[in-house]
């Protein structure tokens, strides 16, 4: 992920898994069906997996539950850390979405909530990476933040303002999020074959396999 936001998730550690519950009512939205859409990243793996942004591990809780090798890529320090307490065992190493190790060979590359931290430049190196590394049927699947046009997403954050979500507000102007169109056309140059699915009015559950 993008390095210039690793300091943010110093905050979010202390209160992530009580957004993603429900509990934070600007950040409901975001996080609507949260563990459906954690589960259905899950199930569309194959091992071995290496989950980028592990965060808190739950993801990764699921990804273990069906049984699957995961290799953890979380650049930042505290979220790490709470991601051994939960999953001792688990092997995290210091990383982002462009430079990670790969201590094993990847079957899918996953993650949840994180890939917006990416320019869309830098969306377009990643999945190149993804397909040198990957052999054919490999597997990436994503669930992400993703709007349907720009025109889309300016229209949320105008809906959002009006909302008084600032801290959302900010988020959405701060970050990198792409629209379908651009996404599926980095994607299929990088050579795969992708198909998105809307999983809420923020989220799309994004599923590539390398051609």
């Amino acid at each position: 992920m993008g390095r210039e936001f690793v300091e943010i998730f110093d905050e979010w550690v202390h209160t992530y898994d009580e957004s993603v519950n429900g509990n934070d009512e600007e950040y409901k939205d975001v996080f609507l069906k949260y563990n459906e859409i954690l589960q259905a990243v899950a199930e569309a793996a194959i091992g071995p997996v290496i989950e980028f942004g592990v965060g808190t591990g739950n993801l990764t809780k699921k990804l273990l539950e069906r049984d699957l090798e995961v290799v953890g890529v979380e650049p930042n320090q505290a979220m790490r850390k709470v991601t051994a307490q939960k999953i001792p065992n688990l092997t995290v190493v210091d990383g982002d979405f462009l430079e990670f190790e790969t201590p094993i060979f990847p079957q899918s590359f996953v993650s949840s909530y994180a890939f917006h931290h990416l320019t869309d430049v830098e969306k377009a190196q990643a999945f190149q990476i993804y397909a040198e590394k990957l052999s054919t049927g490999g597997k990436v699947i994503f669930a992400d933040t993703v709007f349907d046009s720009e025109q889309s997403k300016k229209e949320m954050i105008a809906f959002e303002q009006a909302r008084g979500h600032i801290n959302l507000v900010e988020d959405l102007n701060r970050e990198y999020y792409t629209t379908v169109p651009k996404l599926k056309e980095l994607i299929t140059k990088a050579g795969f074959t992708v198909n998105l699915s809307k999983m809420n009015n923020y989220v799309f559950l994004i599923e590539a396999t390398k051609i």
